[in-house]
């Protein structure tokens, strides 16, 4: 991560008309800006359409940047917030075990499950499971919402938390833990 001084310094360059200086910027940031989308959608298709998205508002807004924290914070900020607004627009699917084949009897998965070394139920289980966090998480009030996905989707520690959103940090741990109750009670009520 570059100092905050180093952001400052190419995001004046580029207020200042110099419109390759950014490249900097997306060639160090793109990577962890699509990763942080991927963990908040599950889709690498969708994480790099956001990550994009994101970086054009953050070149669109780059004015508004405060310089008190790295610009890779503040644009992660940016790509969760829209990332998290995708996946509440996801339709939810549901998906039916498939039974006994018709003809010979045979369950499919369980020839899969001899055919693979990755049994494919469990991967599509283990898939349903995090799209449930995911619209959990989205489906959270603010501001529980923003500190739990910047927290873990974005992987910000507390203090660049408190930096990013302007709180103290007594109050990003009070919104985190209560984000996270509020997480599992939704979850549990899931499972039911």
């Amino acid at each position: 991560m570059a100092p905050a001084s180093d952001d400052a310094t190419i995001v004046r360059a580029v207020l200042a008309g110099d419109r390759d200086a950014y490249r900097v910027l997306v060639d160090r940031e793109a990577a962890a800006v699509i990763r942080t989308c991927h963990r908040v959608l599950g889709d690498l298709g969708e994480a790099e359409d956001i990550a994009q998205e994101a970086f054009v508002i953050a070149y669109r807004s780059l004015a508004s940047w405060r310089e008190d924290g790295p610009f890779g914070a503040w644009l992660s900020r940016i790509a969760v917030h829209l990332a998290i607004r995708r996946a509440g627009r996801r339709k939810n699917v549901a998906w039916a075990s498939p039974g006994p084949s018709i003809e010979g009897g045979e369950d499919p998965i369980a020839r899969l499950r001899s055919d693979w070394t990755v049994d494919p139920e469990s991967l599509a289980i283990r898939g349903e499971r995090h799209q449930s966090v995911r619209r959990a998480v989205a489906a959270l009030a603010e501001p529980y919402r923003e500190v739990v996905a910047l927290r873990f989707f974005a992987e910000r520690s507390l203090d660049e938390i408190a930096v990013l959103t302007g709180r103290p940090l007594g109050t990003v741990k009070t919104h985190l833990h209560r984000g996270l109750l509020r997480l599992r009670g939704v979850m549990a009520d899931d499972a039911r």
